[in-house]
């Protein structure tokens, strides 16, 4: 049937969303012999009593869910030492991120974060009709955090800390953190994004010893990276039970499925497990970053399972400028490299900063005998 409406009279997206960039994810490996690092998931297969939960939940896939992701809440709040009531599931932390955001924003509100950091920030606060206000990190890679305190204005309702920063691998520290927060109004939310934050190895910052002094903060954490459950889609929230409460409103409806919400119960409990996964990289970490450093490249410390490279310096330009650029530019353009011997599974990625140019954004080809494999993201 022909539709007798003026084209005029047909629905539109939002303008806000129209306008929005797409959310570029990490290409998916096509065979056994390339290694997907674009998105720095875990490259150990799942934990065999993992698998065993989940499989055993398959079974009864015809039934919803706990609406509140009840049990895992539970095992969470054990875990951590808090009560339940201060904690929210959601489908992943970035569906968590959006349920706080919705949840504290209204239009018109700013949001406060460092950038580059996780590139969902902007496109969330976006179309929840709230305001990007994204303040540059330092030379060091590191959040600029007191330019974040001075960009907090009347309007600022929320601010988001990335620690280990995605993608630069840096963490904030504990003087540094506190500071910040000493400076941060109590009425606005900081919400301390720690996706990473299982890979932190030496002196780091005690979250939760910072959640019990600071009302305004929340903490944000995810089981897609050390936990490998990217592909189930789990991620949580530890607030005050208010904030914790407006989050589990905000929620879809059964968002968190129940082979999810099993799985990350299973996982909590192989603890010991996980932090032999999470030491092999970090020590994978270490001697790849001490040897592209001897190689005259600067490396930030990273304490995530993958690392930073900005073409900046004489030995980044030499080796970008000798090999082929891609065809397909794109501001958020980079690259992932595995850092391990090829074919050994690569415990860690490298993330490359776009090649600037009057163009757009470019990055140079590895070359297969360095061993370097990625693709754009």
């Amino acid at each position: 049937m022909t539709s007798t409406l003026p084209e005029a009279a047909a629905p539109e997206v939002r303008a806000a969303v129209a306008q929005l960039p797409a959310y570029v994810a990490g290409k998916s490996a096509q065979s056994a012999l390339t290694a997907a690092l674009a998105s720095n998931e875990s490259h150990f297969t799942p934990l065999p009593s993992v698998v065993d939960t989940i499989a055993a939940e398959g079974g009864r896939i015809h039934r919803y869910p706990s609406m509140g992701a009840v049990e895992a809440r539970e095992a969470i709040a054990g875990h951590f030492g808090v009560s339940a009531d201060e904690v929210a599931a959601g489908p992943g932390s970035s569906g968590v991120l959006q349920q706080i955001i919705s949840a504290v924003c209204s239009h018109g509100d700013e949001v406060v974060y460092a950038w580059r950091s996780f590139e969902a920030y902007p496109i969330l606060v976006e179309v929840a009709g709230a305001v990007s206000v994204p303040v540059p990190l330092l030379a060091d890679e590191h959040h600029d955090l007191t330019a974040m305190a001075a960009a907090i204005t009347e309007r600022t309702r929320l601010v988001i800390l990335c620690s280990p920063n995605n993608p630069t691998g840096v963490s904030i520290s504990a003087e540094a953190l506190e500071e910040f927060l000493q400076s941060v109004p109590p009425r606005v939310l900081v919400v301390l994004d720690e996706a990473y934050i299982e890979f932190q190895r030496g002196p780091g910052v005690d979250s939760l010893d910072f959640y019990r002094r600071y009302p305004n903060l929340c903490i944000l954490r995810t089981f897609s990276k050390a936990y490998g459950l990217a592909g189930l889609r789990i991620g949580y929230a530890i607030a005050r039970p208010e904030i914790a409460e407006g989050l589990r409103r905000t929620a879809v409806p059964f968002g968190v499925n129940r082979m999810a919400q099993a799985a990350a119960v299973a996982s909590l409990a192989a603890e010991d497990e996980i932090l032999e996964r999470t030491e092999a990289v970090a020590q994978e970490r270490t001697r790849v970053i001490g040897a592209l450093r001897g190689l005259g490249w600067d490396v930030p410390d990273s304490q995530a399972n993958f690392y930073w490279l900005r073409p900046r310096t004489s030995c980044a330009c030499n080796f970008l400028t000798r090999w082929p650029r891609p065809t397909s530019w794109h501001a958020a353009t980079r690259w992932t490299a595995c850092a391990s011997p090829w074919p050994m599974p690569p415990l860690m990625t490298a993330c490359w900063q776009s090649w600037q140019t009057a163009g757009g954004s470019c990055l140079g080809r590895a070359p297969p005998s360095e061993h370097l494999h990625g693709n754009t993201r």
